[in-house]
């Protein structure tokens, strides 16, 4: 068993942290209270190779493993989980979906795009009735001669207006239930096609999000991937590596947070000397790093799972589970060891609290990652 990282995470690491500083940094808070999407720091994401990591080279992606992705998204969360979730929707969702069960078609006109960063894509799952429970799928898609016809609305769209290209998992036999559930792949911009409100949240306040509705939108056939009914097992499997993406913004954002509060406590005096010498200071910051480890060490096994080519499934759940609830704790706590300077947008640490929420939230509950972990333990 190995804990050191190669010189070439090292690397990967290194560009990611420099890019956060420079790149991401800036305007950070801005953003945030204009819930202004990155769309500068997105394009230089894909420009950087950010936004297609683990896709191969022949399909213009970085052939890098799944190690270097968790490594990048950790750095790049630290300071904008809004830019980072961009980057694990397009590798973790839309990347690796594609490229692993898409045709070789698919893959040429739609995946190279993609993984250059030239195109951004969006995951079609969620709808108004059917978040955690993703069998109860209400969009169809009706065959009619050489392409099918969408109708329904998906909400909590992640790059919902920015996207170009759209995997939308919809219902394409009722009867069958999820065994009746497809995948498309969509583009952008088509008749009948409505991009909804951008939602005003919480956290990740810079990312787009929003809902989508279809009226009668046609998708040709050969956009669609895998035979019908495939569309759950593909949803499926693309959150389980999803997760593994999540974890590890969680992980940055409690590492941010934990850094902050780290230096402003050897900078902050009080009683006459830094308050990093009070003993309920130093126990709050040796709790922060023991969890933020502990969480590392889970996203890292999950990674490393997933590329040696082993089940992760059961792994990414217990990541993702444990390490948003130390994202929860560590940036609260980073708030306290602030004291009211945490409670101001200057200090950043409110920002990283509200953002660390949604990890809790999003490619699939907390409570839905206890039902992976216990079928897995039960099995």
């Amino acid at each position: 068993m190995h804990f050191q990282l190669t010189e070439e995470h090292l690397a990967v690491q290194d560009a990611a942290r420099e890019f956060a500083k420079t790149e991401l940094l800036p305007g950070v808070i801005e953003r945030d209270t204009e819930a202004k999407f990155p769309k500068e720091q997105v394009q230089k994401m894909g420009e950087l190779g950010f936004l297609g990591m683990m896709v191969k080279p022949k399909y213009n992606g970085g052939g890098m493993d799944t190690i270097s992705y968790v490594l990048a998204m950790e750095e790049l969360s630290k300071i904008d989980a809004s830019a980072s979730v961009c980057m694990s929707v397009n590798n973790s969702l839309v990347c690796w979906g594609l490229e692993k069960y898409g045709s070789e078609a698919q893959k040429e006109k739609y995946l190279k795009p993609l993984a250059s960063g030239e195109v951004l894509g969006a995951f079609c799952l969620s709808e108004p009735e059917a978040g955690s429970d993703a069998t109860s799928q209400q969009t169809s898609a009706e065959l009619s001669g050489d392409h099918y016809i969408l109708n329904g609305t998906k909400n909590w769209i992640t790059n919902g207006s920015s996207a170009s290209i759209y995997l939308v998992i919809a219902q394409t036999d009722a009867s069958k239930g999820h065994k009746g559930i497809s995948v498309f792949i969509l583009e952008g911009g088509g008749e009948g096609f409505v991009v909804g409100k951008k939602e005003d949240k919480l956290g990740i306040r810079g990312s787009d999000t929003h809902s989508l509705m279809f009226t009668d939108v046609k998708v040709p056939v050969e956009n669609r991937i895998g035979e019908e009914g495939f569309g759950f097992t593909f949803a499926m499997e693309t959150l389980n590596g999803g997760r593994i993406g999540i974890a590890a913004q969680a992980l940055g954002i409690a590492a941010g947070a934990y850094e902050l509060a780290l230096a402003y406590s050897k900078e902050r005096k009080a009683f006459g000397k830094p308050i990093s010498q009070h003993q309920a200071i130093q126990f709050k910051l040796a709790d922060m790093a023991t969890t933020i480890e502990a969480a590392r060490l889970l996203v890292y096994k999950a990674a490393w799972l997933k590329d040696q080519g082993e089940d992760y499934s059961h792994a990414s759940a217990m990541a993702k589970l444990y390490a948003s609830q130390v994202a929860m704790d560590v940036t609260i706590e980073a708030i306290q060891v602030h004291g009211g300077y945490g409670y101001v947008k200057e200090y950043h640490v409110e920002r990283l609290m509200r953002d660390a929420k949604i990890t809790q939230i999003y490619e699939g509950t907390s409570e839905i990652q206890k039902i992976v972990i216990s079928r897995g333990i039960l099995r």
